[in-house]
C-alpha cells in the first residue's frame, strides 16, 4: 500500500464520521458510462445534444424522443454494485460513514446496502404522473412504449429525475450540507465537479481531511488534504475495516 492508500486508511481507521460525495466515475465501473470522458455521452452522435434531450423542454416538446432517449442511456436495470459501492455500504454498516451523497440516479449505493443515500439529482427507480402525482415504480416505464402513461388520469408518468433547467430538491440540499459542514473527514469520488450547484457542496466542508479519489485532476485539487488519482473502485477495495 502506498503512503497516500496508507494515509486513507489511517485517516479512516479513526473516523466515525466521514461523508461521501460522489459522481458519475463510482458508476462507470459497473458499466454505466458517464457524460464527460471520452467514451461518454457527449463523445456520442445523436440528433440533438444529451443536455438537449435531457432538459425539461424537450421532455414536454419532444416526449417520444425523450422516452425513447431516456431508455436506452440512461436505465441500466443490469448494472451492479462495483468495489466502491459495497465498500461505502461497509463502512456506513461499521458506523463509520453517515451518508453517501451522490449525482447518479442509478440506484447501485442502496442495492450494495447503503441506507443514508442523499440523491442529488433523483432516480430511475422512482416516477411519478406529471398530472396528477401518482407514483411509479421503473417497471412502467421500461415495459411501456412510447410515453408512460398514467393508469388513473392518462398523464404523462415522468422520471423523478433532475433534469435540465429543474432546480434540486432544496430538502436534499440542506441535509446534504448539514452532513459535509459536520464531517470528519469529506471523501470526493468520481466525480470532476463542474457540475453545479452540486460541486458547490464542498464548500461547506470545515474540516482538514479532504480526499479527492478521481482518474482525472479537479478544480478542487489544490484545496484537497489527500489527492489519489486512481479509480474510486480500485482504491476502495484496498481499504480495511
Amino acid at each position: 500500500m502506498d503512503a497516500s492508500l496508507q494515509t486513507l486508511q489511517h485517516w479512516i481507521d479513526g473516523s466515525t464520521n466521514i461523508v461521501f460525495f460522489g459522481g458519475a466515475g463510482v458508476s462507470t465501473e459497473s458499466g454505466i458510462p458517464d457524460f464527460r470522458s471520452v467514451d461518454g455521452l457527449y463523445h456520442q452522435k445523436y440528433d440533438y445534444p444529451p443536455e438537449v434531450m435531457l432538459s425539461h423542454t424537450f421532455l414536454v416538446s419532444h416526449s417520444d424522443e425523450f422516452f425513447k432517449f431516456y431508455r436506452e442511456k440512461m436505465i441500466a436495470t443490469w448494472a451492479k454494485p462495483n468495489a466502491a459501492h459495497q465498500k461505502l455500504a461497509e463502512m456506513e454498516k461499521a458506523n463509520k460513514l453517515k451518508a453517501v451523497i451522490t449525482q447518479n440516479i442509478d440506484g447501485l449505493h442502496q442495492m450494495a446496502g447503503s441506507r443514508e443515500v442523499l440523491e442529488l439529482h433523483g432516480s430511475v427507480h422512482r416516477n411519478y404522473c406529471a398530472k396528477c402525482r401518482r407514483d411509479y415504480p421503473l417497471a412502467l416505464v421500461t415495459n411501456s412504449q412510447g410515453v408512460p402513461a398514467c393508469e388513473a388520469c392518462g398523464g404523462m408518468v415522468r422520471p423523478d429525475v433532475v433534469l435540465y433547467e429543474e432546480g434540486l430538491d432544496m430538502d436534499v440540499m440542506n441535509r446534504a450540507v448539514s452532513y459535509i459542514r459536520n464531517a470528519d473527514i469529506l471523501i470526493i469520488g468520481g466525480t470532476s465537479l463542474v457540475v453545479y450547484p452540486a460541486a458547490s457542496l464542498v464548500n461547506y466542508y470545515q474540516g482538514n481531511k479532504l480526499v479527492l479519489i478521481n482518474k482525472a485532476s479537479t478544480s478542487m485539487d489544490a484545496k484537497a488534504n489527500l489527492v489519489i488519482p486512481a479509480p474510486i473502485g480500485e482504491v476502495f477495495s484496498q481499504i480495511t475495516l
